[in-house]
Parts: C-alpha cells; sequence; structure tokens
C-alpha cells in the first residue's frame, strides 16, 4: 500500500483526486500539507502552515507517491515574480524534497502548451518547470498538460466560465476538459505508469489514458 503526499489539495484538481485517494485501497495515508485546513478525512494527515517547502522538508515519514496539483494565475498571485514562486519554485522545492523522502513517482499538474521557450511567461514557467522535474532523476515521471479546466472553482474565475463552452467545442489537445478526470487519470496513472521512465499526457490524451486501463 502506498504513502502519499498531496501537494495542491485544496484546488480544482487536487480537491477531487484527495476524495479519490481516501477511497482507494491501494492508499494507506495521505499527506497533504496546506495553508488553510482541509477537510478531515480518511487516511489524512493535514499539516498546517504558510511555507509549504517548509512543512514538506520538516516531514521524516517516508512517501512513496507524489501529486503536485500546485498552481496558479499571474493575476491571483499579484505579480509573476509570485506567480513562478508558486508555479515554479514551489512545485521544484517540494519535488526535490519528496524525493529524498524516497519518492519514486512523481506525478504534477503542467499546463497545455508548456514549453521552456516559449515567450509567454504562463507557458514557460510550465516548460521550465516540467525540465526541472526531468533533471531530479525520478524513476516515474507523470506530466498532464490540461487545456482549459472545467469545474467548480472557490472562488471562480469568471473568465474560464466565459471562456468554457467555446473550449468544449475545439478539436484535439485544445479542447476543454473536466478537473475530475483529470484527478482519475492521476490516480490511475499512480499504479498503471509502467516499470519507468517519462510520461507526458497532453490534454486529449488524459480521458483516453483511463479508458486504456
Amino acid at each position: 500500500m502506498a504513502k502519499v503526499l498531496l501537494l495542491g489539495g485544496s484546488g480544482l484538481i487536487g480537491r477531487e483526486l484527495l476524495r479519490l485517494l481516501q477511497l482507494d485501497p491501494r492508499v494507506s495515508r495521505i499527506v497533504a500539507p496546506s495553508r488553510r485546513p482541509l477537510l478531515p478525512g480518511n487516511k489524512l494527515f493535514n499539516p498546517l502552515g504558510d511555507n509549504l517547502t517548509s512543512l514538506v522538508v520538516a516531514l521524516d515519514e517516508p512517501i512513496d507517491l507524489l501529486f503536485c496539483c500546485l498552481g496558479t494565475t499571474r493575476k491571483q498571485a499579484g505579480s509573476a515574480q509570485a506567480f513562478r514562486a508558486v508555479d515554479y519554485d514551489l512545485v521544484v522545492d517540494c519535488a526535490k524534497a519528496a524525493r529524498e523522502l524516497g519518492a519514486r513517482h512523481c506525478l504534477a499538474v503542467s499546463a497545455n502548451g508548456a514549453d521552456a521557450h516559449s515567450r509567454f511567461l504562463y507557458n514557460r514557467t510550465k516548460g521550465e518547470m516540467e525540465l526541472a522535474l526531468m533533471q531530479q532523476g525520478w524513476p516515474l515521471l507523470t506530466l498532464v498538460r490540461p487545456s482549459l479546466l472545467v469545474g467548480k472553482r472557490h472562488p471562480p474565475r469568471l473568465l474560464e466560465q466565459l471562456s468554457a463552452p467555446l473550449f468544449k467545442m475545439l478539436p484535439g489537445k485544445w479542447k476543454a476538459i473536466d478537473s475530475d478526470v483529470v484527478a482519475k487519470a492521476l490516480q490511475e496513472q499512480a499504479f498503471n505508469a509502467g516499470l519507468g521512465g517519462i510520461t507526458v499526457l497532453e490534454s486529449n490524451e488524459i480521458a483516453a489514458s483511463i479508458e486504456d486501463l
């Protein structure tokens, strides 16, 4: 049975993933550090603090799997620097700490269009985050790149609400995807990812990865 570290358990994907992991008999313990308390639940240990990296570094129990669902926007963060602090620094630093705790599989939410050479801050940061995780030497690394996420955010994002109907009609990897589908794919990839290596799932491949199992 797996001991899991979940980052971003209060977010759109993280909330559903937490629910799925609590119901999963393959999971024995879920460590989910956060700034605000998560709803109490089965198997859950929820250390609290403003500095998530410090919370992860302070852990002294072995971890098998890391799920990273962290993410924000430049608008939410308040500046380009603050955005990068979450979507790059926090992800990479926590992943390094999890690796040192023995985790062998990192599953991280990236984004459609992730590209370390992009001129767009969001896409470039996501691409640089992916490269940094690849350089950490994970035996298993799964990166999912969802397009526009559909789900109930708290608080809601007006632009996403207005864009969702249009993105639902787009083809291929540009089509909007339900956050619950992404969470389910992460759960199943954790236990069906093969013997090693890097798996990258584009948005249109995420749902298919569940159907193929």
